[in-house]
């Protein structure tokens, strides 16, 4: 198993590099599971019904739902905890206190030391591209610092490629289709 990174030579439109040609790296995503799979999966690897496996994620979704609303931080197992946060400006003034400081709402995930130490030990494959979508190199690393961690001292090895490439990689045609929707994926910071 191996997290998949796809790096696009792609030109930067803001910045002090703007102009300027970087690889930008971004994880590949295979598509979003649905509920019914992982529930399937799940009971199977657990031998409780389908069913009543189904019943009891809705239940705890629910209790998870309710209770982070109430201000706790909430465990899910096997994973880490949740809990509901804000971003707000800061005031000067008692007079200045209202709903208003709030900027943003949003969800806050703390991964379990086992998800850390399973993020850690996976290997990551990394695809460079060029600006015209042709392969010119793969890397991969195993063992890697997870966020907030020192460098777990990995191996890494790179995999000699033809950079004569054709784009007949089985990867596409260099369309970027990588779906991780972060802030830095948009039009607005590449071309």
């Amino acid at each position: 198993m191996a997290i998949k990174i796809r790096a696009q030579e792609k030109k930067i439109l803001v910045g002090p590099n703007k102009g300027q040609y970087a690889y930008v790296a971004q994880v590949e995503l295979y598509s979003a599971l649905t509920q019914s799979k992982v529930l399937e999966e799940a009971a199977l690897s657990c031998g409780v019904n389908k069913s009543v496996l189904a019943a009891s994620w809705e239940g705890l979704g629910h209790v998870i739902n309710r209770w982070a609303t109430e201000g706790h931080s909430v465990p899910i197992p096997g994973l880490g905890t949740m809990r509901f946060s804000v971003n707000s400006q800061s005031v000067e003034k008692l007079e200045d206190v209202s709903a208003k400081m709030i900027t943003t709402r949003k969800v806050v995930f703390t991964p379990s030391v086992d998800l850390k130490n399973t993020l850690a030990s996976t290997s990551v494959s990394i695809t460079c591209y060029d600006r015209n979508g042709d392969m010119v190199k793969r890397v991969t690393a195993s063992g890697a610092p997870v966020e907030g961690e020192g460098d777990t001292s990995g191996e890494e090895n790179e995999t000699p490629t033809d950079t004569g490439g054709s784009g007949s990689d089985n990867t596409g045609s260099g369309s970027d289709n990588t779906g991780s929707g972060s802030a830095t994926d948009g039009e607005d910071y590449y071309e």
